[in-house]
């Protein structure tokens, strides 16, 4: 079998995405030759590789085997281009960080900014994504290093702390709510909502507790950035939930009320995933170590 790493890759990119049109945009190729060569990978093995419907696609069983392969190939790869550029005049490379919503807006901008300006020859590709894809994610090898909420199940994954926060309310001054005690989550869902896009990992969770709760999220408006949840919520839109962090700092200069969540998973203790210390490349091992500083 010819397989090359560009084959490697773009096969990843498809089964990550789920798409061959988003996995061929990931990795920079023409839909028509990442079809030709996903195509020519089916012929040459002789056995279907993806399963194609509708909704995307996903590995037959013969796919499976080859994306753990591929992984297994592309972290060699990626390892020996590593090793080798200290011969070069010193380390360059790129590491993989996934994070839930919490971690990368308020506290890896800090931390990866630091790191970065520190290691002008490396690069990290971040992708948002909720705690429990994140745990999975790394210990197939799709990520370096993740970043997930304290709560969730890591398996055989190897951990670390890094920061605790905790999940608040935020009200306009004169809301129902402002002044209150803790409530619970469950009260939250009485009133209109402020949130983040569909697509953010908290606003994914949020909907999923108010699913358990059996009741609806009252969604009024959806923004990019707890910061602009905040100036919403300072409208009087509705109520917002969002990280200690973000409404102690709004609060200093925007009419808010910040009200404690009663819930236990409004605590927030984030740690370090990683498949194994042994198994990280140097920089990917110097990322981590940053990170706990």
């Amino acid at each position: 079998m010819r397989f090359d790493l560009t084959d490697m890759r773009l096969f990843c990119d498809v089964v990550d995405e789920g798409s061959i049109t988003a996995g061929a945009q990931k990795s920079a190729l023409a839909l028509a030759a990442a079809s030709t060569r996903i195509r020519n990978m089916e012929t040459t093995l002789g056995a279907a590789l993806l399963t194609r419907s509708r909704q995307g696609v996903t590995p037959t069983a013969a796919g499976r085997m080859l994306l753990k392969h591929a992984r297994t190939m592309l972290g060699q790869a990626a390892r020996m281009r590593e090793d080798l550029s200290a011969f070069a005049g010193g380390m360059s490379g790129e590491v993989r960080l996934l994070a839930n919503t919490n971690a990368l807006t308020e506290f890896l901008p800090e931390a990866l900014g630091a790191f970065l300006a520190a290691h002008p020859h490396l690069s990290v590709d971040l992708e948002e994504r909720l705690s429990d894809e994140i745990v999975g994610l790394i210990a197939e090898g799709v990520g370096d290093v993740g970043i997930v909420a304290g709560t969730v199940e890591v398996g055989a994954l190897q951990t670390y702390p890094f920061r605790e926060d905790r999940f608040v309310v935020v009200t306009a001054a004169g809301h129902p709510l402002a002044g209150r005690g803790p409530v619970s989550f469950g009260e939250v869902l009485a009133y209109d909502v402020v949130g983040l896009e569909r697509s953010a990992s908290l606003q994914r969770f949020l909907t999923a507790k108010a699913a358990r709760e059996g009741r609806p999220l009252k969604l009024r408006v959806q923004l990019r950035s707890f910061d602009a949840v905040c100036r919403m919520v300072e409208a009087g839109v509705g109520v917002g939930v969002v990280p200690q962090t973000t409404a102690r700092r709004a609060a200093m200069t925007m009419k808010l009320a910040v009200i404690d969540l009663a819930d236990d998973w409004a605590l927030r203790e984030l740690t370090i995933v990683v498949r194994a210390e042994a198994d990280l490349r140097p920089y990917a091992r110097e990322l981590v170590d940053a990170l706990r500083a």
